[in-house]
């Protein structure tokens, strides 16, 4: 078998015709560089780029046939390949006889999107992290990746044809933020396209394909491996079935975190109905209950890795909880139950996942339990820390809606107002309706 370098530079499988197919040729070729290409032999009056999947082929069109054969005829006998950007172009006469500029399915606009992801470690990309890239322009409905000859590539559904173009005009050429990637992946570029789908079928949940708008998706069987446990995914960490409880763990715990601030922060991102803390390896841990698996997916997506106060205190890594209905027997500083209105709350006790939480106030400052509040912000306020504590953080009603403006793809139209020292958070939305573009800058993306 001829190796890639021996393959011929022309065909003759066609019968001569006045416009020619180009292979191999660069990325994004230019009609300007097909026009300069065939300028020797004739005049080109029309050109089609880009065509193909890998946008690596292209048509030119001479004035009459003669032309178009002294092309062809020149190359196959010169020592000199044709070539564009130093990149050798192999040529062939096309089957047919005039261009005609009708507008490919890539130019015709729809609310599916064909993503090719470039780089060495393209295929290392989850589908979470391309479901965090694109939620930012609005709510992403199904995702679907697969490996063509293009190379790694996915189809990312937006509910209609406006908020799919938001994101191919921000995010096309673009690279995936580092911060988004594992350290061991190289720097990953995004080439989008329109896609010809509508509405792409999803049937089971897996670390390939995601149906957001049904959490209730069974887990594809293969997803888990012949132990029953679940395999690993593109990223290559263990896949983790999504669950409407979260387990909340909080690290570096300069300010006392309470069930209220708990409420306050995961409340943004859908009704919460119960929680549960304790005490566990040292460290504070919260289980808290969604409605519905989508909102708790919502929920760790946007908080994971993120810290309560500012200045890295108190930071959150959240993970999904084998539990699906919490059992709270009694509501207390440590526990509750969102779902029995005008409950009364106990006084303060150990509740039945840990023990009392260790209070972390300075001297002087006022204690609060359950939905008791201070009469004024003077009160509110924590005394700063002889050991280096960071700025005093008010504490805030539970009504108070806050905002999260760390996370990178929270529209800011939807900001309420700021809660000072506070992370903070997006008021009560549904995602479907969070899909204002963020205001991508040239260095918004590295």
């Amino acid at each position: 078998m001829a190796s890639a370098s021996s393959q011929p530079q022309f065909r003759y499988t066609q019968p001569p015709s006045k416009v020619l197919h180009l292979r191999n040729l660069p990325w994004e070729c230019t009609e300007e560089e097909l026009i300069e290409l065939g300028k020797p032999f004739g005049k080109v009056v029309n050109t089609k780029c880009n065509v193909g999947a890998n946008r690596n082929q292209a048509f030119i069109e001479f004035t009459d046939l003669n032309q178009a054969i002294n092309m062809i005829s020149y190359y196959a006998s010169s020592s000199e390949p044709a070539q564009v950007r130093g990149k050798t172009v192999y040529l062939q006469y096309s089957n047919r006889q005039e261009i005609v500029n009708n507008k490919t399915t890539a130019d015709v606009a729809g609310n599916v999107l064909l993503v090719t992801i470039e780089g060495n470690d393209a295929r290392q990309v989850s589908i979470d992290v391309l479901h965090l890239v694109f939620s930012a322009f609005g709510f992403v409905h199904k995702i679907t990746t697969f490996e063509k000859t293009a190379g790694f590539q996915a189809l990312v559904q937006f509910s209609d044809t406006e908020t799919a173009s938001s994101a191919k005009n921000a995010l096309d050429g673009r690279s995936i933020p580092r911060y988004l990637l594992p350290e061991h992946i190289s720097p990953c570029t995004l080439r989008i396209t329109y896609s010809a789908h509508t509405d792409l079928s999803v049937k089971f949940q897996s670390h390939r394909s995601r149906d957001y708008t049904n959490p209730y998706l069974p887990v594809a069987p293969s997803a888990i491996d012949g132990s029953g446990q679940l395999s690993l995914g593109l990223d290559g960490k263990k896949l983790e079935p999504e669950s409407n409880v979260l387990l909340a763990s909080i690290e570096n715990m300069q300010y006392a975190v309470t069930l209220d601030v708990l409420h306050m922060v995961f409340s943004a991102f859908g009704p919460v109905q119960k929680i549960a803390m304790f005490d566990k390896n040292g460290g504070l841990q919260a289980l808290i209950q969604y409605p519905d698996v989508q909102m708790a997916v919502v929920a760790k997506e946007a908080l994971e890795g993120h810290c309560i106060y500012d200045g890295g205190f108190c930071k959150l890594h959240i993970s999904y909880s084998r539990h699906t209905d919490l059992s709270i027997k009694v509501n207390n500083d440590r526990s509750r139950d969102y779902t029995i209105p005008n409950t009364a709350m106990v006084n303060p006790q150990p509740s039945i996942l840990g023990q009392q939480p260790v209070q972390m106030m300075g001297p002087g400052a006022p204690n609060f339990n359950g939905t008791q509040y201070p009469p004024n912000a003077e009160q509110a306020m924590m005394p700063q820390h002889s050991g280096g504590w960071g700025s005093a953080v008010p504490l805030v009603p539970q009504s108070m809606p806050m905002q999260m403006t760390s996370h990178p793809y929270m529209p800011p139209a939807t900001m309420p107002q700021m809660v000072p020292g506070m992370m903070q958070m997006p008021a009560h939305t549904n995602p479907a309706q969070a899909g204002t573009r963020p205001p991508y800058g040239p260095n918004s993306m590295q």
